[in-house]
């Protein structure tokens, strides 16, 4: 169509809630002009105004935990820098512990809050019942008090917002309804609404309940769920000390908020019902919902136990509303893949609690390029089309709602929405005893269980898993005979075009100018030489490469290499046309040579090679490469073939001891081999020389992205250094523990995990580089300090005599 704007404007930003209004106040305060927010009815009209409006920091990861402190740094300030009255009560938060199990959870975070920077104290039951004198005792196992917490008020959090915006220089329009986004090539133009139309140069859908169809509106998939939620007010019949603390009681399923003489008390029941499949009617307005009874007593009853005088005083209100609920239960925060100009800040389920920080990271990314921090877990790109379908969305956001005060094991997998994309050889790796996880939608084997043995999957906080034994068994196979592992889940992309190699050269930071023929591992980095992906490249032809990553990062690579191809080269994503079967350790090459006629010895078909190979009766590109530190091949199948090529080499591979393994035995593997991970060890925080893969980094092939920052890395050295540590046996670590050095913590641990071949726990963690050729360390999980020893960067097989062999 052809669009007339009846006025232009620089950043035009939809929905007057928390979110909306935190990010029109920070790009005027950062120097933004001509900012405009548009709401359909009047600013707070959606969910923010029926919010509870609880503030917690604490989270499972550093950067997550950052951005809602940052949160409360704005809370601090905001009310005397605007004068408008906020209610902002920092009167802390107390989280109780009604078993073992769940008191193993706190205190895990308690040891990250630690490492984090966050205060927080372990109290007795009696203790926590002196800050919060209501509670009984009985049954309580521990709790932990964070006093940077509190609560606030939404309405008028979000009016202070809009007032610092205004005083900046934004302007904020109530009853301006945006009807249609018109989009040319990969750009938004501008919003057709009720009141006329408007062009921009930058569009952010921050319309909470409506950010599905906003997105929709430009051909965005996001997977921004609505679910109900429910909360009550008690009668106002209470004495209560006016810094009297939240209280939060997960076994129980409830949160609670003092308010004037009264109680606020919501929670996360199963069951909640899902609303319009994530797309409201845009007239929905200030409205609520019928209150469901049944679902209340599912938390009220439980409070009552735990507080008796509840059963004193009557209900006053129960409000009962939607609220935005993702997929996995995280916020969508950053540009959409689809599009070069569009923002996202929806699925906020705390978002009052995350509005400062998360206004004010997405407010860097428009005007800086970079949130100031990597915020992956939130990241639009963590997920694709298939997680915005609306049955599927519906069942993961109303598991994610009412998983929110579930325990959450190490490891734990999601039981909703399964079955979603199977590999070809899904059916028969069941019949062997394939335990599967799910990893964009695909069920991916993460173990096999024993034979005689029950398949356990629960994971464990200070004991070792359910299928601890199992996976020991897998790694022993890959070690000493050989395994296949099935890894069709991999991302896949096709890069083909005339100049394809150069212009990935321009993107990668290794050299990718070998010969055809050939796998090159490197890393993606920014402009400051931070890593925003960690690829295997397949060099098949000077106009024809491959790039293979991970499961969940196909989005977000694809995107980042996308948006830097120049015309005539293209990107085709693979992933579904091939399976991909992992024959590797050192009886491998016997048992794929007796299958094929192609020479695969060390001479033929080097480390590093790609070619096709005849497999049995198949054809498959032969990859020698592989994630586990041993001999081996990744085979690339078009999936019809795929059950054929495994059923051959399963059983060429008997008189071998071939098995079967999955992802828990990769993992445990590539700890003991040094590999790393992105988004948990490498991130676009640091860069390859702080993670040790400078090897991977040619800054003599000619420019290519983050060329000059690494060049200065490089020449001034870095500040700090990830390390491997190791403890001996079995250690209880997950990720996030502190390191500590005479006492002072200087570190957090990232990937941790048990080395069967060693028969040590390892952890790594970047250290500051005065301390990085120290020896000793202790590493502190569940409040023991364990002597951890900084070992060499890669544990096992360090020359790769085994992975050349």
């Amino acid at each position: 169509m052809t669009f007339h704007a009846d006025r232009h404007v620089h950043i035009l930003i939809i929905g007057g809630g928390a979110i909306g209004t935190s990010l029109a106040y920070h790009l005027a305060r950062d120097g933004a002009k001509d900012v405009l927010l548009v709401e359909k009815s009047q600013l707070t009209h959606g969910c923010t105004w029926h919010a509870a409006g609880l503030v917690g920091q604490l989270r499972s990861k550093r950067n997550l935990t950052r951005l809602m402190q940052n949160s409360v740094a704005v809370f601090d300030r905001l009310e005397e820098e605007t004068g408008q009255a906020i209610s902002w009560r920092k009167v802390g938060s107390l989280r109780l512990a009604g078993s073992r199990d769940r008191w193993s959870e706190i205190r895990r975070s308690m040891g990250q809050a630690k490492s984090f920077g966050v205060e927080c104290h372990a109290l007795s039951a009696s203790e926590a019942k002196g800050l919060f004198p209501f509670i009984v005792e009985d049954g309580i196992e521990g709790a932990a008090f964070i006093p940077g917490d509190g609560y606030i008020d939404p309405y008028s959090l979000t009016m202070a917002y809009a007032k610092g915006a205004r005083q900046y220089g934004a302007k904020i329009e109530e009853g301006v309804c945006v009807e249609e986004i018109v989009v040319e090539g990969r750009r938004a133009l501008g919003v057709v609404t009720n009141t006329g139309n408007i062009s921009c140069e930058i569009l952010v859908n921050c319309a909470g309940l409506w950010a599905k169809r906003v997105g929709e509106m430009a051909g965005v998939s996001l997977a921004a769920g609505i679910v109900e939620h429910q909360y009550f007010l008690t009668e106002k019949k209470l004495k209560l000390d006016p810094n009297l603390t939240t209280l939060r009681d997960p076994d129980n399923n409830f949160y609670l908020k003092p308010d004037t003489g009264s109680f606020a008390i919501g929670g996360w029941e199963d069951g909640s019902k899902g609303c319009w499949r994530g797309k409201p009617p845009l007239d929905f307005g200030r409205e609520l919902f019928e209150p469901n009874m049944d679902r209340l007593e599912l938390f009220a009853l439980p409070a009552a136990e735990r507080l008796p005088v509840l059963n004193e005083i009557g209900i006053q209100t129960v409000i009962n509303g939607p609220i935005p609920v993702s997929y996995d239960g995280e916020p969508i925060i950053g540009l959409v893949p689809e599009l070069d100009n569009y923002y996202t800040g929806c699925g906020f389920t705390a978002g009052i609690a995350a509005s400062g920080g998360g206004g004010l990271a997405l407010s860097n990314m428009i005007l800086h390029g970079d949130a100031g921090m990597d915020l992956w877990a939130f990241d639009t790109r963590r997920f694709g089309p298939l997680h915005s379908q609306g049955r599927y969305l519906e069942q993961r956001a109303i598991e994610a709602y009412g998983s929110y005060y579930k325990i959450h094991w190490p490891s734990e997998e999601a039981h909703a929405g399964r079955g979603l994309r199977r590999s070809p050889l899904h059916e028969q790796l069941r019949k062997n005893g394939a335990v599967f996880g799910s990893k964009f939608g695909w069920e991916r084997p993460n173990w096999f269980s024993l034979p005689g043995s029950e398949a356990i999957e629960l994971g464990s906080f200070e004991g070792k898993p359910g299928w601890f034994d199992a996976v020991g068994a897998e790694v022993k196979a890959i070690r000493e005979r050989a395994v296949l592992i099935d890894q069709t889940s991999f991302s896949k992309f096709e890069i083909s075009g005339k100049g394809a190699l150069s212009a990935m050269q321009h993107i990668a930071a290794n050299d990718l100018g070998t010969k055809p023929g050939h796998a090159i591992y490197t890393q993606l980095c920014n402009n400051n030489g931070g890593i925003e992906a960690d690829v295997t490249i397949l060099h098949l032809s000077d106009d024809l490469l491959w790039l293979v990553t991970g499961s969940g990062f196909g989005v977000r690579d694809r995107s980042w290499v996308e948006r830097q191809l120049p015309d005539g080269v293209n990107v085709r994503d693979v992933t579904d046309q091939y399976a991909v079967i992992n024959i590797c350790g050192p009886k491998s090459r016997e048992i794929l040579q007796s299958v094929s006629d192609d020479d695969l010895s060390n001479e033929a078909f080097p480390f590093l090679t790609a070619r096709k190979i005849e497999v049995g009766d198949a054809t498959a590109l032969a990859v020698r490469v592989g994630y586990v530190g041993e001999l081996g091949w990744e085979l690339y199948i078009a999936q019809e073939f795929a059950p054929h090529v495994y059923d051959t080499l399963k059983e060429a591979g008997q008189p071998f001891g071939i098995a079967d393994a999955g992802y828990r035995a990769i993992e445990a593997c590539r700890l003991e081999k040094g590999y790393l991970y992105w988004s948990g060890d490498i991130t676009p925080d640091y860069n390859p020389y702080d993670a040790g893969l400078g090897f991977a980094v040619a800054l003599d092939k000619g420019d290519f992205t983050g060329r000059e920052a690494l060049r200065t890395i490089k020449k001034d050295g870095v500040t700090r250094k990830l390390c491997s540590f190791t403890i001996d046996g079995f250690a209880p670590l997950h990720g996030g523990e502190a390191i500590l050095s005479g006492g002072e913590v200087v570190g957090s641990t990232a990937s941790t995990g048990y080395g069967y071949t060693l028969g040590k726990t390892i952890a790594f963690g970047y250290l500051p580089a005065s301390l990085a050729d120290e020896k000793s360390f202790e590493i502190e999980a569940f409040g023991k300090a364990y002597k951890a020893t900084r070992g060499p960067r890669v544990l096992y097989d360090p020359k790769m005599e085994r992975l050349k062999a």
